[in-house]
């Protein structure tokens, strides 16, 4: 089978359109509200701090220090989320938003599980090449240092091509009930294989779209600043950028949901959810 990025398009536009509603609970539990209580709650790092590297990396490690209990949980919240989102739009029985939110968190530790494996494995990989490129660098001079570019490069498309080939593991889970993370991994694995370039493009689109709605809201935010005032202008961006957050994740839970329906070779929507859900 050959991956079709128009209709995994389709497919994912089609699921959203008929399960719009509760969608939208679910995304408003997970990520709206996480997004405007992260817009109210959490103060920026000052933008002069970042001018200087040594104080730039004082004030992160300090940022972080201090506010990295909010952002666990935030992003518990979320893959909580984007589990239940995915067995909202394909789970077997039809399930109901409550059904899917228990869902989502019968998920949420092989989630955990298998994500600190891939973090452990990519973070070997990084190490490994890490001190290899030190090595040649430190050994061989001008030559060393563009032998490491190379290598750097290479292990810049090694992840790239990993990541894209372990993309479906929250659908696996979500979707097929499968807990074990070897397991999930695998299977994404097995999914996804002679697919990663039509993947690779099909995810870089929707990355490149997404990129430009941020920018102009950052653009937007600017402008609010200036007509509305500091306060006025934080609270106006903080609930866009939430609603502009939510939807990038129901968009991105439907294409994976998509691209797992496609790759795993089962029918449209017409035979799956196109009645809609109900709540």
């Amino acid at each position: 089978m050959t991956f079709d990025m128009s209709a995994a398009w389709r497919d994912a536009t089609a699921m959203i359109r008929a399960n719009t509603e509760v969608l939208m609970i679910i995304a408003g539990i997970f990520f709206f509200l996480p997004g405007v209580a992260t817009g109210f709650a959490v103060p920026a790092i000052p933008p002069a701090t970042m001018a200087d590297p040594e104080r730039a990396a004082a004030a992160i490690t300090a940022f972080y220090g201090t506010w990295g209990w909010f952002y666990a949980i935030v992003l518990v919240l979320q893959m909580v989320g984007t589990l239940a989102l995915l067995a909202l739009l394909r789970g077997r029985g039809r399930p109901t938003v409550g059904e899917a939110m228990r869902a989502g968190a019968a998920g949420l530790l092989p989630a955990v599980g298998t994500f600190l494996l891939i973090a452990f494995g990519f973070g070997l990989v990084v190490m490994a090449a890490s001190l290899v490129i030190g090595a040649l660098a430190t050994a061989a001079g001008g030559a060393g240092a563009l032998i490491g570019a190379l290598l750097a490069l290479a292990l810049l498309g090694l992840i790239i091509v990993a990541s894209v080939r372990l993309s479906l593991t929250t659908p696996v889970i979500a979707i097929d009930r499968v807990f074990n993370p070897l397991e999930v991994l695998r299977r994404s694995w097995r999914m996804t294989g002679g697919q990663t370039l039509r993947l690779f493009a099909f995810y870089l689109l929707l990355i490149v779209v997404y990129l430009v709605v941020v920018i102009v809201v950052g653009l937007l935010s600017g402008v609010l600043l200036l007509a509305l005032g500091e306060l006025a202008s934080v609270i106006a961006s903080s609930l866009l950028s939430a609603m502009i957050g939510a939807g990038a994740a129901v968009i991105s839970v439907a294409v994976l949901a998509a691209v797992h329906r496609q790759l795993a070779g089962e029918p449209g929507p017409s035979g799956d959810r196109a009645a809609g859900n109900g709540d």
